[in-house]
C-alpha cells in the first residue's frame, strides 16, 4: 500500500492505495475507522501529487469534481450506498431516506444505509458530507460535525439552524 499525507482546512488528510490512480482510503485524522499506516506501508509522497493538487484546488473553491480513481472494496451493499453517495452533486445535500431510496433500497434500511455512510473509506472524494438528518441537521459524520459543517459551508451549501 502506498499512502502519503497532506495538510487541508480540516486537518491533515492520509491518502492510500495500492497505486496513486487506485485509491482505498482517504482520511481525516481522527476519522472513526480510519485504518493506521501498517508497516508494509510505503510512503511516496510524489506520487499523489495530482491528488494533493486537487484537494489543494477544491479547498480554495476552484473545483467542483474530483478525477480520481478508486479501488474496488466494501460489501456490495454498502458498494450501492457508495455508488448513490458518488451521485450526490457538489453544493446540494440529500438525507438518509433520500439516500436510501436513492440507492433503491428499502425506507426499512435507513439505518443499514447510515452505517455504510459511516464506513466510507473516501471522504471528501465520496461526498458523504452532503448526506443530512431528515429536518437538514448535520448529523453522522466519521470525521466530525466541524468538519462536516466545513465542507458543506465551502460548497455553499446553507445549513439549518
Amino acid at each position: 500500500m502506498l499512502y502519503t499525507t497532506h495538510p487541508s482546512p480540516v486537518g491533515d488528510l492520509l491518502i492510500a492505495g495500492p497505486a496513486p490512480d487506485a485509491l482505498a482510503w482517504l482520511t481525516l485524522s481522527g476519522q472513526k475507522y480510519a485504518p493506521a499506516v501498517g508497516p508494509d506501508w510505503a510512503r511516496d509522497d510524489a506520487a499523489f501529487r495530482p491528488v494533493a493538487e486537487q484537494f489543494d484546488a477544491y479547498f480554495a473553491g476552484e473545483l467542483t469534481a474530483f478525477d480520481i480513481g478508486f479501488a474496488p472494496g466494501g460489501t456490495p451493499f454498502r458498494r450501492r450506498v457508495w455508488a448513490a453517495i458518488d451521485r450526490i452533486p457538489y453544493g446540494t445535500t440529500v438525507t438518509y431516506a433520500q439516500l436510501t431510496e436513492q440507492a433503491g433500497l428499502e425506507p426499512r434500511m435507513a439505518r443499514a444505509v447510515g452505517g455504510a455512510v459511516g464506513h466510507n473509506p473516501l471522504s471528501i472524494v465520496r461526498p458523504c458530507h452532503r448526506v443530512v438528518g431528515t429536518n437538514g441537521s448535520l448529523t453522522g459524520y466519521a470525521g466530525g460535525l466541524d468538519r462536516k459543517r466545513h465542507l458543506l459551508t465551502l460548497e455553499g451549501v446553507l445549513l439549518a439552524a
